[in-house]
């Protein structure tokens, strides 16, 4: 993110403000290891035959949050501003607009700007989606995996190398040394933290890592479970490890080749899943219509392949990417022509970097297959409000990065 500028959708992880636009544009736009290019919409590959009117559909569901909450203070104020003036003229058009008139109001209120890592053609694309699963409200000798509730009133100590003793802070909650092993093993058994019990303990590692479920309980009720905090320890990739190991060759890594190895390899699952420290804790969402698609982080209901999980450090939620790929949607080889206007409306822990998104599939068993086994380039361009002007000068020469932390 960055300080107050002109633009300031842009930073790093550590929330450091690498760059600073004055209000008139007269310093050039410098972020850590980035490239910038300003672009126009002609240059887009497949712009002319984009679906707008979903797309304008999609960004005016993100505009409800950007239009109520106050822009923040300090770290990417003038971007989010700069949004909530293209969302105020966005409330002046009638609600359903066809795709000429969708297409001229992006064209008319944004301005692309490629965006990559300094040094690489173009950013990484992954996917996600909701699982759903059998459950249980009760414990039983078949329903025995619980997913929690976050641990809100829990204290532990964590002891570092100097011998003082520190606390651990998760989220807005304080929860501790608890790694995923730990609350396995029944750290947290008998807090009546459990929101419902499920059958396979691989069905909840990876509804740990998709981040919300729809969990079909025995008397046939839908129980839909949401993020609400993790462990705050690192997420480790189980399919790097799996790579590695030299157990799945790099180009037949996907979901499915993890759960089927998982499946056939209990005991070594429980390893691998183990090296996995951070874990996730739930809300139960009630809200939620049985049919309807997840919450993001920014707050509104995710869409089929317009929503696209992206580093909160670094982006704002609502704006809006135009991404080109080529990707194994229609089959496992990556034919499928994706040119798509997307919205970043979620975040997730292995989302990092300024050309990085997660594309959200949908619910259910295709969407996880497709999902799975995307992990693909992509060109991205960050559609920039014109109040952010990015056709000032653009300086891509990199600042030194930021130390890390002892």
């Amino acid at each position: 993110m960055a300080k107050p500028g002109v633009i300031a959708i842009f930073g790093v992880a550590t929330s450091l403000a690498l760059f600073a636009l004055d209000p008139l544009g007269a310093e050039p736009l410098r972020i850590s290891d980035t490239m910038l290019e300003p672009a126009a919409f002609a240059a887009l590959d497949g712009w002319n035959d984009e679906d707008h009117a979903a797309a304008l559909k999609t960004f005016r569901n993100s505009c409800q949050p950007i239009l109520k909450k106050r822009a923040r203070a300090l770290l990417g104020r003038h971007f989010e501003e700069a949004l909530r003036q293209v969302c105020e003229r966005l409330n002046k058009l009638e609600p359903s607009v066809d795709k000429a008139t969708a297409r001229r109001f992006f064209e008319e209120n944004f301005r692309p700007v490629r965006i990559a890592r300094l040094g690489e053609e173009g950013g990484l694309l992954t996917g996600y989606y909701e699982p759903e699963v059998e459950g249980s409200r009760a414990a039983s000798d078949e329903f025995n995996v619980p997913i929690y509730r976050q641990p809100g009133g829990l204290f532990a100590q964590l002891r570092v190398a100097a011998g003082k003793l520190v606390r651990h802070r998760i989220g807005r909650r304080v929860s501790g040394n608890l790694d995923r092993a730990a609350i396995e093993d029944g750290a947290l058994k008998g807090r009546a933290l459990e929101l419902c019990w499920l059958k396979d303990p691989i069905d909840a590692f990876f509804i740990h890592i998709q981040g919300s479920a729809r969990v079909r309980l025995e008397d046939g009720k839908l129980l839909r479970i949401n993020y609400d905090a993790s462990n705050g320890l690192p997420y480790t990739a189980v399919g790097r490890i799996l790579i590695e190991r030299g157990i799945i060759p790099r180009e037949q890594m996907s979901m499915d080749a993890i759960r089927t190895y998982f499946a056939e390899e209990p005991e070594e699952a429980r390893e691998i899943m183990r090296m996995n420290k951070s874990f996730v804790f739930f809300r139960e969402v009630s809200e939620l219509p049985p049919d309807s698609e997840p919450a993001g982080a920014e707050g509104v209901n995710l869409v089929r392949e317009r929503s696209i999980a992206v580093d909160k450090a670094i982006h704002v939620y609502g704006t809006p990417f135009w991404i080109e790929a080529d990707l194994p949607i229609a089959s496992e080889k990556p034919t499928t022509r994706f040119r798509r206007t997307m919205i970043a409306q979620d975040t997730g822990g292995a989302i990092i970097g300024p050309a990085r998104a997660d594309i959200y599939f949908g619910a259910g068993i295709d969407a996880g297959t497709v999902s799975g086994r995307i992990r693909h380039p992509g060109k991205f361009y960050v559609l920039v409000p014109k109040e952010a002007d990015p056709t000032r000068r653009i300086d891509p020469v990199p600042l030194p990065s930021p130390r890390p932390k002892p």
